[in-house]
């Protein structure tokens, strides 16, 4: 057996809701992102926490701090200041987990920029390519590599991955699913949708921010590109075709069975499947992440920070 074969790197679990679990400000303004001003300390903690739980990747908190969502509510003048914020707090998260962050890697996070989950919602190559080149520019200092994550099209993910492959750093691409199958929310296989990757620099592709069966249902299409792959999944119950941006806990609902020991069963199963990164999304937390740990320790694997 190649000795890789058994190892998996670790990622965090969602950092958005967790946040809104945690403060007592149960309606933000800025979604997320508000919490990098109002609640920085919070912000740092959640970073720390999945570090604790054995995380070698987390990602930024910088999914809402967006040019195009901020100016939703008159704040896109913001968006530096946010970017920078959220670099900083996990910085700050990795330099206080001392030795057990010494070789935890930072994510840029690059997201959806006109709603997330709602492909019909995508606006054209070169708007979005812009816009996620800023967004890299203003993190490319201070992370290792960039996470492209709920991509919802292969244009999408292209516009994006090509956008941030300029700046030299490693680059995954994350797609999230259909609630009831391996296709992309547009109704793209995976396959082609990676295949539309190809010359651009992307170290691994995933599914993300989707039910954990589908990710499941995809892995042996994403297995087949011959990239790095894995999943990271949401515990909602269901994703509406109509979800509007900035309104996630009005309309979704967490689903009751999903404890830590059942989405530990799920992702030991993609590890063992051949998956080479494995973590969480929305509704996915630092216990979640923990008890994966253990898991994937119990089954001899190694738990790295490359894939």
């Amino acid at each position: 057996m190649n000795p890789s074969a058994r190892e998996v790197v670790l990622i965090d679990g969602g950092t958005g809701m967790e946040l809104l679990r945690r403060s007592s400000n149960k309606s933000p303004t800025h979604w997320s992102a508000e919490y990098l001003v109002t609640e920085p300390e919070l912000v740092r903690q959640v970073h720390l926490d999945y570090i604790e739980a054995g995380a070698k990747a987390i990602t930024i908190n910088a999914y809402s701090a967006t040019f195009t969502r901020m100016s939703l509510v008159d704040a896109a003048h913001r968006v530096p200041q946010l970017q920078r914020l959220a670099c900083e707090l996990a910085l700050a998260a990795r330099d206080a987990a001392g030795a057990r962050g010494a070789d935890v890697r930072i994510a840029g996070c690059i997201p959806p920029l006109n709603g997330t989950y709602r492909p019909d919602r995508v606006r054209d190559h070169a708007t979005n390519a812009d816009e996620y080149a800023r967004l890299a520019e203003l993190q490319a200092p201070h992370v290792d590599f960039f996470l492209c994550e709920t991509m919802s099209t292969a244009g999408e993910a292209h516009a994006a991955a090509a956008a941030v492959a300029a700046f030299g750093k490693p680059v995954w691409v994350a797609y999230t699913l259909q609630d009831r199958g391996p296709l992309l929310r547009s109704g793209e296989a995976v396959g082609p949708a990676v295949a539309a990757l190809a010359g651009l620099p992307v170290q691994a592709v995933l599914a993300n921010c989707c039910p954990p069966e589908s990710i499941s249902q995809a892995l042996p299409a994403l297995l087949g590109t011959g990239l790095p792959t894995g999943g990271y999944a949401n515990g909602f119950v269901e994703i509406p075709q109509t979800f509007l941006p900035g309104r996630t806990r009005e309309q979704l609902s967490s689903r009751e069975d999903l404890d830590p020991a059942a989405y530990a069963r799920c992702a030991l199963g993609w590890a063992e499947a051949g998956a080479r990164i494995v973590g969480g999304c929305c509704e996915v937390g630092p216990a979640h992440i923990a008890l994966l740990r253990d898991r994937l320790l119990e089954s001899g694997f190694r738990i790295t920070a490359q894939p």
